[in-house]
This record gives structure tokens, C-alpha cells and sequence, in this order.
């Protein structure tokens, strides 16, 4: 006889950590950010058809500190760089990156010294979303992706631990 038996239905239990993954994944706030045609696709998800308000992400954030996702959407130019890493860096923790569409992704058609062949290269990815350009269940669907990788994750992120294990380090004069 468990403590669920003894209480009836009127009880729920579970961990911390299970909890806080779940709120982490229903409460995922995107960057306003679109680089190319791809941009229009990300914002016809969020209309009525499609309608991402269902995953709590209907409020794109213009103020990258109050987002936690950068949806990278279109063809990232060179000079474009810059400015993408800074305002991923200004996010807030933890976050994530989803490349949607083939350029974001690979560079596309664009093979030129002037096209970023794969964001991934300046920012940790974690979900791809092929297309040219991708359809809103392709970006919806990668959505779901990230909800199973953020469910899958421990309490924080072995990015953000390492990063506070670092600056830890660096306090206590440890590591260089």
C-alpha cells in the first residue's frame, strides 16, 4: 500500500525535477527573429491554422532577454553573424536554437563566400528543421522535438552546469 492508494486521486506526486522540465517545455518564449523567407513561415505558425498558443508560445519576445528560444529562421550572411551571436548571448538561461529551413541549416542554395553554411557553426543547435522553406508543421514538429529533448534533460542544462562550474573555477582562481 502506497502513499498514491492512501490519498485517493486527490494527490500528486512526482519530483522537483520533473516539474520544473515540464514548466521549462510549456512556457518556451521565441525571439521575434527572422532573417529571410523562411521568417514568413515561423510567423504564419502562430497564426489561427496552425496556432503554437496550444505549446504556451504565442507571445514572440523583442527583447532577447526575455526569451530562452532563437528560432534562426532564413539565410544567415556573414555580416549578419554579429549580430545573431549577440543576441543569442543575451538570452537568457537555459536556451536553445532551432535551425529552421536549409539555409539556417546548411546554407542552402547560397554557396558563396558570403552565406554562413550552417548556423551551427557559430551557435549550439539543437533541433534542425529542413525545408526550403520549411512548412508550419515542419517547425511545429521540431517544436515537439525540443519539448521531448528538454523533458529528457537533467534540472539544468549540462551547457549552463558547465558554464557555472567554469565561473566557479575562475572565482577560486582554479582554471584558466
Amino acid at each position: 500500500m502506497g502513499i498514491e492508494e492512501h490519498l485517493g486521486n486527490n494527490i500528486l506526486t512526482t519530483t522537483l525535477e520533473k516539474v520544473v522540465d515540464w514548466a521549462r517545455k510549456s512556457s518556451l518564449w521565441p525571439a521575434t527573429f527572422g532573417l529571410a523567407c523562411c521568417a514568413i513561415e515561423m510567423i504564419v505558425t502562430a497564426a489561427n491554422r496552425w496556432d503554437i498558443a496550444r505549446f504556451g508560445m504565442e507571445a514572440f519576445r523583442a527583447s532577447p532577454r526575455q526569451a530562452d528560444l532563437m528560432i534562426v529562421a532564413g539565410t544567415v550572411t556573414k555580416k549578419m553573424v554579429p549580430a545573431v551571436v549577440r543576441i543569442y548571448e543575451q538570452m537568457t538561461e537555459p536556451k536553445w536554437v532551432i535551425a529552421m529551413g536549409a539555409c539556417a541549416s546548411s546554407g542552402g542554395i547560397f554557396r558563396s563566400y558570403a552565406v554562413v553554411q550552417g548556423i551551427d557553426l557559430y551557435l549550439p543547435v539543437d533541433v534542425y528543421v529542413p525545408g526550403c522553406p520549411p512548412r508550419p508543421e515542419g517547425l511545429l514538429y521540431g517544436i515537439l522535438k525540443l519539448h521531448e529533448k528538454i523533458l529528457k534533460d537533467p534540472f539544468l542544462t549540462q551547457k549552463y552546469r558547465e558554464k557555472m562550474e567554469t565561473t566557479a573555477r575562475r572565482k577560486h582562481g582554479h582554471g584558466h
